[in-house]
């Protein structure tokens, strides 16, 4: 099966704070990491970086995308081919949360801790990673009726939305840009009922992590990235991608693969067509996730455009990470 592109989801996670916690210290008093995770941009080739690296360390990988999670959609969410945790165990028709993965997320990484010693985790979306690293201070869920209403207002005006937003939760307002749709959305809906995303926004900075982690980013020029997207996408319309979406979209499907990137383009648009918009869009999330992955505290960056398992085994030499090397 084809590795299908990254889906676009990026609600509440435009901030993604991870960071080195090196308190830990092995018997001999080297630096001892039990969490090894693995960011880049969308092709930039973090799952096979991150497969690479659980095969030398004897371990497994849990995967930290928001889409992933959905049975049906394995091209269009670019499903691991390869034993994966968190992986395919919802129905299209189920809405997830971070909330809701994250408890999950803590449980397999503590498996594997407890029986390899180490576990690899890697995903494409940013607030699943942090969740899965650490714990946040996550705001109870909003209804749906005020979340479609907060939608509209939005959608009619994101300014005025904005400005209301400010009168009634001013730190979240701060932390939120008015043309950010899909957080200016969440926090409003979350001021409304009581609750205020400035809280995450705080946690998500915090150098904290629940259990002592490395997390290493990909780096690759922009001609590396736009070369492997438009690679992915013709594979994709390959690999039976339209079939795919099409019977998916025969089925009720939450809110959440509602707003699978490409999606609706591959189901309603001549193949050409499709397959430029999803590239054009796909590029710009890309850009995106480079921009805040940069900004992860203690973050070690790598050069993404050699193997895998070139990477594999740079990140793996490294002293501070074990205990299975």
């Amino acid at each position: 099966m084809a590795r299908a592109l990254a889906p676009q989801d990026m609600a509440d996670e435009d901030t993604l704070g991870v960071a080195v916690n090196e308190a830990e210290v092995s018997d001999t008093g080297a630096h001892r990491t039990e969490v090894v995770a693995v960011f880049g941009p969308t092709a930039s080739g973090k799952s096979a970086v991150a497969e690479a690296i659980a095969a030398r360390m004897r371990t497994e990988v849990v995967s930290v995308d928001a889409l992933q999670v959905y049975r049906g959609l394995p091209i269009l969410t670019n499903q691991p081919l390869t034993r994966t945790r968190l992986v395919a165990f919802r129905s299209l028709d189920e809405q997830m949360t971070v909330g809701e993965f994250a408890p999950l997320a803590h449980a397999e990484i503590d498996t594997l801790v407890s029986e390899r010693g180490v576990a690899v985790v890697t995903g494409g979306t940013g607030l699943y990673l942090r969740a899965a690293l650490t714990d946040l201070d996550l705001p109870a869920a909003v209804d749906e009726a005020t979340l479609a209403r907060v939608e509209r207002a939005v959608d009619d005006d994101a300014r005025a939305a904005h400005a209301l937003l400010a009168e009634r939760d001013a730190a979240a307002a701060a932390a939120v840009h008015p043309n950010d749709r899909q957080r200016l959305v969440r926090a409003l809906a979350l001021a409304e009922s009581g609750g205020s995303l400035a809280r995450t926004v705080d946690r998500l900075w915090s150098a904290e992590t629940r259990r002592p982690t490395r997390v290493v980013g990909l780096v690759l020029s922009r001609e590396a990235i736009d070369r492997r997207i438009r690679a992915r996408a013709e594979h994709m319309f390959e690999s039976g991608v339209v079939d795919e979406v099409r019977a998916a979209l025969g089925r009720p499907l939450s809110r959440t693969v509602e707003k699978a990137l490409g999606l609706r383009e591959i189901a309603s648009l001549d193949r050409d067509e499709a397959l430029e918009r999803l590239v054009t869009r796909t590029g710009r999330y890309a850009r995106y996730q480079e921009k805040w992955m940069r900004r992860i505290p203690g973050i070690v960056l790598l050069d993404g455009e050699r193997a895998p398992e070139r990477i594999a085994t740079d990140v793996v030499a490294r002293p501070e990470v074990g205990p299975s090397i």
